[in-house]
């Protein structure tokens, strides 16, 4: 099981995100904007660096819900590939079947 401090850590990351993200997004297209003066985009360049680093969605790490662990994550499910299997062979994981051959 992760650390229980990179999981918080996590959550911290994830809920300055959706604090954060509407304004993020008005200054990236402040910034991308050719039709802007270049003092208009550097100042918006200057206001998105003063942001949070944390703010940043590319940031947030994907962990599993049960175990918090950060490898070996399947997006489909949430879960990692460990957690996957023990749910997946107690039929808890609607829509995995076992596969043979």
């Amino acid at each position: 099981m992760a650390g229980k401090a990179k999981i918080a850590t996590n959550e911290r990351r994830r809920k300055l995100v959706s604090k954060y993200a509407e304004r993020r997004q008005e200054l990236k297209a402040i910034v991308i904007d050719a039709n802007r003066s270049i003092d208009e985009r550097m100042e918006a360049q200057a206001k998105l660096q003063a942001l949070p680093r944390n703010s940043c969605r590319v940031r947030i790490r994907n962990r599993c819900v049960v175990t918090g662990r950060p490898r070996g994550y399947y997006r489909k499910f949430g879960l990692s590939r460990i957690s996957l299997r023990e749910l997946g062979l107690q039929g808890q994981v609607p829509g995995l079947v076992k596969s043979s051959w």
